[in-house]
C-alpha cells in the first residue's frame, strides 16, 4: 500500500482543507467496500472523473452493522485493497457506522452513491437522505456514478463462509419468501402501533473490579475497585427497545421514592410515556452485578450479584394505583408488552385488569434468582396472544426436565389462546410456533458474546411487535433474532436495540 494515501481520521479535516486551499477538486465516495469487486472499480473509477482528487472512506471494523461474520475481511485488508488502486488517492477509516460524518470529515465538492440508489426505495435504512442532505448543506455535490453493479454482500453469502452453515440456510430460504424491502415495510408498520409496555422497573448495576486473589486470612475473593455503570433494565429496557420502532409507547410500573431514581427514569423515560406509580413502601429494583473488564473475543465473566429488592408483593395501595393507571392506557394501547420478571407488578388487580382489558397481549414471564420455580407463564397468566420464554422457563412451566420443544410449545400456546409462541434457546435454534401450527427454527445470528443479560428483552420486544401485525412467522422470528444478537454485543442494557442497524443486517443477511 502507498503509505501516503491513508490519513488518519483525526487529521483528515486538516488535510482535505489544505486540499481545497490548493484549488483541488475532491471526489468522496464511502462505503464498506468488503470484497472488492468489478462493480466497485466502475465506481471508483467514474467518480474520479468527476474532479482531481477521489477519497475514499471506510466504516471502521467496530461500527459494520451487517450481520454475522461481517465484515469478511477486516479494516487493514480492506484499506489496503483500496490504496493498491491508481484512481483512488487517499483512503480513511471513519469510526462511525454511518456516512454522515465521513461526509463532514471530507467536505469534498462531489459525493458519489451508486445508480441504485437513485431509486430511494432501494434504501432500506433510510441512509442515504441524510447523506444528501449532509452534502448539500455543506455547499457538495451528489452524483450518481457505477455502470456495472455487483453486490458485495451476495458474494460473500453465496460464495465465502462468513456465517455459519445453517445461518446461511436459514437466510437463503427466508430470502425466498421475504425481500430485504419486505423486512423494512414489516419493521416500519411498527410505527403506527400504539404500545403500552407493563411490568418491573429493574437498574442493572455493573461493578468492575480487577481480581487480585484470594485474602490470606479469610480466603475470599479481593478485587480492586475500577468502575460502575447502572443501566435501564426490565421493563424499562423494553420500553427503550420498543421506543425505537413504535415512539407512541408508554410505560407502567412501579418504582420506590428512592432520591436518585428521578434522574435515571428522566435519563430514560419521556414524561409523556411515564406512568409510573413511585412508592415510600416500594424499593426499586437493582441487581448489582460484580464483573470483570470483558477481554477482546470473550464473555463477560460476573463473579457475583447482589440483589436490593422487597421480599414481598407490593401493599394493596400501591397496586390499587398501578390499576388505576393502567385503566386509561389499556383502552389507548393496541398492544401491551408484560415484562413480568417477579418483582411485585404482577399483583393485586393488576392482572385482571390488563388480561380482561389488553387488544393484543404479548407476555415475557421470567424465570429468575429470586422466583425459581414460582414465576410460571401458565399459572401467572390465563391469556396470551403472544409469548417468548426461554428453556428453563418451559421446563419448569411443563414439569418436565426432558421435553419434545414443539410439543410443549404447541400445548403451551393451546393454554394460552396464543397465536404465537416462542422457546429462546442461547447458542442452540430459537424455535418458533403460530396458531396455524407452522415451526420457524431460526440459528442464533451472532458467535461473538460480549453478555447475555438483556439478550431475551430484546427478541421479545421485537417479537411483539411482528407478532402484533400478524406478520409471517419467520420474518418475526427473524428480527427477534437480529434483536438479540445486538443485544449480546453490548454490555447489558447499555444500549437498545438500533433500528437502522437491524435494517442494515437484515439487507446483508437476504441478499443471496
Amino acid at each position: 500500500m502507498s503509505q501516503e494515501k491513508h490519513i488518519s481520521f483525526k487529521d483528515a479535516p486538516a488535510h482535505f482543507e489544505a486540499l481545497r486551499q490548493a484549488g483541488r477538486r475532491i471526489v468522496h465516495c464511502h462505503g464498506t467496500f468488503d470484497l472488492l469487486h468489478p462493480g466497485h472499480i466502475y465506481h471508483l473509477e467514474e467518480a474520479k472523473t468527476l474532479g482531481d482528487m477521489l477519497v475514499v472512506t471506510i466504516t471502521a471494523d467496530a461500527q459494520v452493522n451487517k450481520g454475522p461474520g461481517r465484515p469478511y475481511f477486516d479494516e487493514q485488508h480492506r484499506l489496503k485493497a483500496l490504496a493498491a488502486l491508481a484512481c483512488v488517492d487517499r483512503v480513511v477509516v471513519v469510526p462511525f457506522e454511518a456516512a454522515v460524518e465521513a461526509i463532514e470529515c471530507v467536505r469534498g465538492d462531489v459525493y458519489c452513491k451508486g445508480h441504485e440508489y437513485e431509486d430511494p426505495t432501494n434504501d432500506v435504512t433510510g441512509n442515504i437522505a441524510d447523506d444528501v442532505a449532509t452534502v448539500e448543506r455543506l455547499g457538495g455535490e451528489v452524483r450518481y456514478v457505477g455502470s456495472v453493479v455487483f453486490s458485495s454482500s451476495r458474494l460473500i453469502n453465496r460464495h465465502l463462509d462468513a456465517v455459519p452453515s445453517d445461518v446461511k440456510d436459514f437466510c437463503r430460504s427466508l430470502s425466498e419468501s421475504v425481500s430485504a424491502a419486505g423486512i423494512r415495510d414489516l419493521v416500519e408498520s411498527f410505527r403506527d402501533l400504539k404500545v403500552l409496555v407493563v411490568g418491573d422497573l429493574i437498574f442493572d448495576r455493573y461493578t468492575t473490579v480487577k481480581v487480585q486473589g484470594l485474602t490470606s486470612k479469610n480466603r475470599m475473593l479481593s478485587g480492586r475497585f475500577l468502575e460502575e455503570e447502572t443501566q435501564p433494565g426490565g421493563a424499562l429496557a423494553v420500553y427503550r427497545h420498543v421506543r425505537e420502532f413504535a415512539p407512541n409507547v408508554r410505560l407502567a410500573g412501579l418504582a420506590g421514592g428512592e432520591p436518585w431514581l428521578a434522574e435515571q427514569l428522566r435519563a430514560c423515560l419521556e414524561p409523556a410515556h411515564d406512568f409510573v406509580v413511585r412508592s415510600s413502601h416500594f424499593t426499586t429494583v437493582i441487581k448489582q452485578r460484580f464483573v470483570e473488564a470483558p477481554k477482546e473475543g470473550k464473555e463477560m465473566s460476573k463473579l457475583f450479584s447482589v440483589n436490593f429488592l422487597d421480599g414481598g408483593p407490593p401493599d394493596a395501595a400501591t397496586s390499587a394505583a398501578l390499576a388505576g393507571k393502567l385503566e386509561e392506557s389499556l383502552a389507548w394501547a393496541d398492544v401491551v408488552l408484560v415484562a413480568d420478571f417477579g418483582h411485585g407488578v404482577w399483583e393485586g388487580s393488576v392482572p385482571e385488569a390488563v388480561q380482561s382489558g389488553a387488544r393484543f397481549l404479548a407476555v415475557n414471564c421470567q424465570t429468575n434468582s429470586y422466583n425459581h420455580g414460582f414465576n410460571l407463564l401458565n399459572r401467572r397468566f390465563r391469556r396470551a396472544d403472544s409469548f417468548s420464554l426461554d428453556h428453563m422457563e418451559m421446563m419448569l412451566a411443563s414439569g418436565k426436565k426432558q421435553f419434545d420443544h414443539a410439543e410443549e410449545l404447541a400445548l403451551l400456546r393451546s393454554a394460552l389462546g396464543a397465536r404465537f409462541g416462542w422457546i429462546t434457546r442461547g447458542d442452540i435454534k430459537t424455535l418458533g410456533m403460530n396458531d396455524r401450527g407452522d415451526i420457524c427454527q431460526c440459528p442464533p445470528l451472532e458467535a461473538r458474546v460480549v453478555d447475555t443479560i438483556g439478550a431475551g428483552d430484546a427478541f421479545y420486544s421485537l417479537v411483539s411487535l411482528g407478532a402484533a401485525r400478524g406478520a409471517d412467522l419467520a420474518a418475526i422470528t427473524f428480527l427477534g433474532q437480529l434483536a438479540g444478537a445486538q443485544a449480546v454485543r453490548v454490555v447489558g442494557n447499555r444500549e437498545s436495540v438500533s433500528k437502522k442497524a437491524l435494517l442494515r443486517s437484515a439487507v446483508s443477511l437476504l441478499s443471496f
